[in-house]
């Protein structure tokens, strides 16, 4: 009787779990604008259900309008994702948002001596915050409690030996050993003057330590250095680096005995007729990679069991301007944010579920794109989020 009494038990708890289970989601954030010749021109935040088995799968569950001249750009946590920051290309290069109030609400963080806010990167003490300013050609240290700015890093623009940022984008925190990576990428106004170098600076103080260019051409080699992450628990610490139009991978591994990295190229998308590689993501354990390239679309899988010689395993077509990455929890599915800029043939405005289990393309969610607007970023709710490397 006992036995019958809990098999009975069991399953009126399996008949009350199932709705639960059916309920199932993934939620997910992006920042979006009007595609080009839309009017009138909208941007706003959606945040929408990516779980192929939810049955509210593709849905805009929340839409926030945001000015329309912000022109906003990059989407990211602080360390425990209780603050998301905004970067925009526009007016107000930065705003922030708690994420543990509902409903989500904008302010702007005041940040004067930047100019087209393009990336940040925090401190693991979450003290401070470091952004990079395209349009003005430095970085800002910001106070990750209060927001406050602190500190504007930047040298003067040179060739050569000397130090120095220009129109930087990308930017790498490692704090074991109190550096940052960041790279000299394009003229913002029209894409033009890439540059071709990164620069070290000592997080500390702010201090450019030294320069170093990613190609083996003859300068100006134009590779434009565009992305550049650490990878989690690397020892020694080692970043990669993408070059947007040089279409090769770089490592930029830490040598503690002379307290500088050497750079080597170590991956070349050219023969693969795939271009303009753009970010960088690993899993969980940190032996796979994830590259998107933005022309024609790929998300690209990397096997990095020995870091320094990355092996390609698959290369998924998903859609033009391929981007930005992020993962279910279990990491089953990769979904891939595919519009670059509103740049042409890179502008598609899908997200593309990947299967990583099949290593192949699942399904689309075209509920922006349809609407007539492009994706610029995309961030997993609080929630689901898990991203050690940014």
């Amino acid at each position: 009787m006992q036995t019958n009494h809990t098999i009975k038990l069991l399953g009126l708890a399996g008949l009350l779990l199932c709705p639960l289970l059916a309920q199932a989601e993934i939620l997910a954030m992006l920042n979006y604008e009007s595609k080009p010749g839309q009017t009138p021109r909208r941007e706003g935040i959606a945040i929408i259900d990516v779980d192929p088995e939810s049955k509210n799968f593709s849905k805009i569950l929340t839409d926030i309008p945001l000015p329309t001249d912000l022109v906003a750009h990059h989407l990211f946590y602080n360390k425990d994702a209780s603050k998301a920051y905004l970067t925009a290309l526009g007016s107000n290069p930065l705003q922030v948002m708690d994420m543990k109030k509902y409903p989500y609400r904008l302010q702007t963080v005041a940040v004067p001596d930047c100019q087209v806010g393009e990336d940040i990167v925090f401190s693991e003490d979450q003290k401070n915050w470091y952004l990079t300013c395209m349009g003005s050609s430095n970085v800002i240290v910001g106070d990750a409690q209060t927001d406050k700015s602190l500190k504007v890093i930047s040298a003067p623009e040179s060739h050569g030996d000397s130090p120095f940022i220009s129109y930087p984008h990308g930017i790498g925190l490692q704090d074991e050993i109190d550096r940052l990576i960041v790279t000299s990428t394009v003229r913002p106004a029209d894409l033009g003057a890439p540059g071709e170098t990164v620069s070290v600076i000592e997080a500390s103080t702010g201090n450019v330590l030294s320069t170093h260019k990613l190609s083996d051409k003859a300068s100006p080699s134009g590779v434009a250095p565009v992305e550049a992450v650490f990878l989690p628990g690397a020892k020694p610490a080692m970043a990669y680096i993408n070059t947007m139009f040089g279409g090769t991978v770089w490592t930029g591994t830490w040598d503690n005995t002379d307290k500088t990295f050497k750079f080597q190229q170590v991956f070349d998308f050219n023969p693969l007729k795939q271009g303009v590689p753009l970010e960088i993501y690993f899993n969980h354990n940190h032996d796979r990679m994830y590259i998107t390239t933005a022309n024609p679309g790929y998300l690209n899988i990397f096997d990095i069991r020995q870091p320094k010689q990355p092996k390609l395993l698959k290369a998924i077509p998903t859609a033009g301007g391929a981007h930005h990455v992020v993962f279910s929890p279990d990491e089953h599915y990769a979904f891939v944010q595919n519009s670059f800029l509103n740049l042409p043939q890179m502008d598609d405005g899908s997200i593309s579920v990947v299967d990583l289990v099949k290593l192949e393309k699942k399904t689309d969610i075209n509920t922006l794109k349809h609407q007539g607007f492009n994706p610029n970023s995309i961030v997993m709710l609080p929630e689901w989020h898990h991203d050690a490397a940014h």
